[in-house]
């Protein structure tokens, strides 16, 4: 049984990455984050699999599948393709852009 889940994180991890590569620019989320991406895109990749082929599918649509839920996880957070933060540019910072110089300034 843990080998099991070790085997599910680590290729969840592998299929996350690949799925993070596929589409262009940075995506701010961490590992855990990554590896839930691997394991949902795996989970969309084989019921695609199940209803077009009624087989499971392999690699290539479980990456197919994480990429999708990337760019939904870029849409939501008001991205797109070419502004992954929907900020046009802007680096992300934890409140927001700079705009004083002290704290509440």
């Amino acid at each position: 049984m843990i080998t099991y889940l070790i085997l599910l994180v680590i290729s969840g991890l592998f299929v996350g990455a690949l799925g993070r590569l596929a589409i262009p620019g940075p995506d701010p989320m961490g590992i855990g984050a990554t590896i839930m991406v691997g394991i949902g895109g795996s989970f969309i990749g084989g019921l695609v699999g199940y209803v077009l082929f009624h087989r499971p599918a392999g690699l290539i649509f479980s990456v197919l599948g994480a990429a999708l839920i990337v760019f939904l996880i870029r849409k939501s957070r008001g991205g797109s393709l070419g502004d992954p933060y929907g900020r046009r540019g802007r680096a992300p910072g934890p409140f927001g852009p700079r705009r004083g110089r002290g704290l509440f300034g």
